[in-house]
């Protein structure tokens, strides 16, 4: 039973001595509503110490450092100060509601702590009570300091880093994939209406951001000149023979006219679908720079969009990395698996990664083992990037598991084996330039010294195994 309770509090922390506690009824429903009346709860419970926080920055510190289980220094001297001369006379034992903290109070100054019911009881009320039995608090005081502590602590623990930002990665890419379909959608509904002012410029320009661009110079078909001659070529990857061919089809068009007023919508709707257009082209070099820097390794391997969309449909790289291979494998497909599942069918192959090109350039019969294949290589590639925070964002991972999966696609081609992850992983630890240390350690995990020392204990079994059989045979 807890003879003095702690209580931490956003104004400070302080120790209280408990006076008497009704042991055998604790659970009774008259014992739990005394709590809650502040003149029967005063009874059990008197205030030893308080220790009021400095400022705002001491009370952000001390309550990480209760959060983390740590005993820091204005912990340990009001303790030091309040029990360590009762505990020669008597024993103590002090309530705790956090048991890591109480784990490390009790390593660190010998003191026993209980977590129990009853000290959490006692903790709840004095939370309640707590304007009350702290000296020097007003009413209001407690609700104030709470509401300031926890922006700050929320602050402290959001921790943003602009160099692993995969957040950005998602919302970029779900921007750019939104993109796409209205981008490709406008600029049908361009083709659809310039088309019945000049329709035989779709059959001449095919392309959707240059038609838009052309109907942007043309405007009326009626104006067309040889001086619009060059800046149409320059429109059309300065071909000056399509240019001619379209100035050509003007002149003959058989097209209807236009107002002014109609000229004038149609032209701003192409202006809007050619800045969307050049948007999502700097949007695709902002994905693949941000790629690049959170995720080298998975680019290299698979590409920044499939990489990305891996990404975003994980919630972060670092879900991405704790998915299995199998997971990534599928990732995407979830609705035709549970749909095989339920009808008792086959279960798909691939999913995002349908759309890389080391599964279009597979075979029929082994799309689905690359496709196994390559799920495992990305998932190693996810790890890579997650957890490398010791050096800076480098590809060789990804262009070594991308060398594999190359070798995997000749070897079911040639039948030549291909190189072993482990080797591959040795000589990319020996290319990129690591500390003496580090690479010690990261040679120590890495699956070929696993390999080395598991080897080493298979023959030193069969050793032993010879050695007995040689020692039977001399008693036979």
């Amino acid at each position: 039973m807890a003879t003095h309770i702690l209580f931490e509090s956003a104004s400070g922390l302080a120790v209280f001595n408990v006076v008497q506690v009704e042991e055998i009824g604790a659970k009774t429903k008259e014992v739990q509503e005394s709590i809650q009346d502040l003149s029967k709860f005063s009874r059990m419970v008197s205030l030893k110490s308080f220790s009021p926080f400095k400022s705002a920055a001491d009370a952000l510190q001390n309550i990480n450092d209760i959060s983390e289980g740590v005993v820091n220094d204005t912990l340990k001297g009001l303790l030091e100060l309040n029990l360590a001369s009762t505990s020669k006379k008597s024993k103590v034992v002090l309530g705790v509601s956090d048991r890591f903290l109480a784990a490390a109070i009790s390593s660190e100054l010998s003191i026993s702590c209980d977590n129990s019911e009853r000290s959490l009881e006692l903790i709840r009320g004095i939370r309640l009570h707590a304007e009350k039995l702290l000296k020097g608090l007003q009413e209001g005081d407690v609700k104030k300091a709470q509401l300031g502590l926890g922006h700050s602590y929320s602050r402290a623990k959001v921790k943003f880093n602009v160099n692993r930002s995969d957040n950005m990665i998602i919302q970029a890419i779900a921007l750019l994939d939104q993109l796409d379909k209205d981008v490709n959608t406008f600029a049908m509904r361009v083709r659809e209406w310039y088309g019945w002012h000049f329709p035989e410029l779709a059959k001449l320009v095919p392309d959707n951001y240059q038609f838009a661009k052309a109907a942007k110079l043309i405007g009326a078909k009626s104006t067309l000149t040889e001086e619009k001659l060059h800046d149409l070529a320059e429109i059309l990857d300065n071909d000056e023979t399509r240019a001619r061919n379209v100035i050509d089809a003007a002149r003959a068009s058989m097209g209807t006219d236009m107002s002014e007023l109609d000229a004038i919508n149609v032209l701003n709707f192409a202006q809007r679908v050619v800045e969307l257009a050049e948007y999502r082209k700097s949007l695709t070099d902002y994905l693949a720079e941000k790629m690049n820097v959170v995720a080298p390794s998975l680019t290299a391997l698979i590409g920044e969009r499939i990489g990305a969309r891996l990404i975003s449909h994980a919630g972060s790289l670092i879900n991405l990395s704790k998915y299995p291979a199998s997971t990534v494998q599928i990732l995407g497909a979830e609705k035709a698996l549970f749909r095989a599942l339920k009808t008792k069918g086959n279960t798909p192959k691939y999913g995002l990664l349908f759309h890389s090109g080391f599964i279009a350039r597979a075979g029929p019969k082994h799309k689905g083992r690359i496709s196994r294949f390559l799920a495992n290589k990305c998932s190693i590639a996810s790890r890579i990037d997650a957890y490398s925070t010791d050096r800076a964002p480098t590809t060789a991972f990804g262009e070594a598991l991308k060398q594999q999966v190359e070798e995997r696609l000749n070897f079911f081609e040639t039948g030549v084996p291909p190189t072993k992850n482990a080797d591959a992983m040795r000589k990319v630890l020996e290319k990129i330039a690591i500390d003496t240390d580090g690479d010690h350690d990261m040679a120590e995990s890495t699956p070929s010294a696993a390999k080395d020392k598991e080897d080493d204990g298979a023959k030193e079994k069969k050793e032993k195994k010879k050695k007995r059989k040689s020692e039977a045979m001399e008693v036979s």
